[in-house]
């Protein structure tokens, strides 16, 4: 099978221990298997860890029927990855970021790559330098996490809780970046279209749960900030204007996918679709697959399923409410963005209030920065302004 131009330059970038990034759809998978057959060698036993959904749909083993040469191959998940610790001279594909941190996903990340050849692959691989830690590691330029932060992390001075307010030595770190990440650019033919919509709230009840500390839907007081938050959350994506708006453009596209976030949010979404078109879902419960037909809504949830699958059949793709993570939104709009998708125009209606909370998390995504509720806790009276 032949590579397009874009992979075939990636894969004379790889080495040992590289990252290659592409946006979602851009054949990162299929450039990983290339370089596993054609300079690392298939001597040696191929290991992926991706997702659990790859893992059951079985994409890798897919892509690897594509090619010749793959002959033993090990698919499993990053749930499982501490199974491979004791894996020596072999070569692992990392797919999908998820070594960011000092978690045990980090922990064996480094250890396996410092006894086999790797490298990892990502969309979207770090927002901070702090972030990038467990490669650096990996790649032997920093001996652990506090080596690193002994020399390049500037904590705020007199602070309860550690703050990052600033890292020493950039150019450094510049450099070893460079050294690792491999760019696989490609020129896109598809046109992508954010629409904002406009949706209601009720503000008297934001107020009231503000004013009262008390949560409308359990009759309970409310205990915390973050549950304060959380119940404004829920008043404002519970607005019956949300719900209209999407039907109405289901009825208008007729085959649509929508990310939301809670349980809440998915109930009304069955409440309201069930009588009028096919309904399927993918979350923590169900992972039914894509919807056929002429008029369906496919219901996915951020956390469970803005990854990892593709979709060719439909250019139309709805937020019930946007995640928290820009990176999150970014990875859900690629599951119809792809490299090879017959669509020109692609569609992502985004349903927004003029709520606070609605507002800050859009401006944080303006920023390229992740939405933290923390953000609210010093304009708490804003949140119905």
């Amino acid at each position: 099978m032949e590579l397009w131009d874009h992979q075939r330059k990636a894969l004379d970038e790889l080495r040992n221990g590289s990252v290659l990034v592409g946006n979602t759809g851009s054949g990162k998978s299929l450039t990983a298997l290339s370089y596993y057959i054609e300079r690392v060698g298939t001597d040696r036993p191929l290991y992926v860890i991706t997702t659990a959904k790859k893992r059951d749909d079985k994409d890798w083993n897919k892509e690897a029927d594509t090619l010749c040469g793959v002959n033993e191959l090990t698919v499993d998940s990053w749930n499982n990855i501490k199974k491979y610790l004791d894996k020596k001279n072999a070569f692992f594909i990392f797919d999908e970021q998820r070594v960011v941190g000092s978690g045990a996903w980090a922990k064996s990340f480094i250890k396996i790559a410092k006894a086999n050849q790797w490298i990892l692959l990502s969309a979207t691989p770090a927002d901070t330098w702090m972030d990038l830690i467990p490669v650096f590691v990996a790649n032997g330029y920093y001996k652990n996490r506090t080596a690193f932060i002994r020399e390049h992390v500037i904590y705020a001075p007199y602070v309860t809780f550690p703050k990052i307010v600033g890292y020493r030595n950039v150019p450094k770190l510049k450099q070893y970046k460079d050294l690792i990440f491999v760019l696989m650019l490609i020129e896109r033919h598809t046109k992508s279209h954010v629409k904002r919509i406009k949706v209601h709230y009720n503000k008297e009840l934001v107020k009231k749960t503000l004013k009262t500390q008390w949560n409308p839907f359990t009759d309970k007081p409310i205990e915390n900030f973050p549950q304060e938050v959380s119940v404004c959350r829920q008043i404002i994506n519970s607005h019956v204007s949300r719900i209209l708006k999407l039907v109405e453009i289901q009825k208008e596209v007729k085959q649509l996918i929508i990310f939301y976030n809670f349980n809440f949010e998915l109930e009304i979404m069955r409440q309201w679709f069930q009588p009028i078109t096919v309904i399927k879902e993918y979350n923590g419960y169900r992972h039914d697959s894509l919807p056929t037909g002429e008029h369906w809504v496919y219901l996915v949830q951020y956390t469970s399923g803005s990854e990892a699958w593709e979709c060719f059949t439909t250019n139309h793709t709805a937020f019930y409410s946007l995640h928290y993570s820009h990176r999150r939104i970014k990875q859900a709009r690629g599951r119809t963005n792809r490299h090879n998708t017959h669509y020109t125009d692609l569609y992502y209606y985004e349903l927004v209030s003029d709520s606070f909370l609605d507002r800050a998390i859009t401006k944080a995504f303006a920023q390229k920065k992740d939405f933290n509720i923390n953000m609210l806790k010093r304009r708490k009276s804003h949140l119905v302004l």
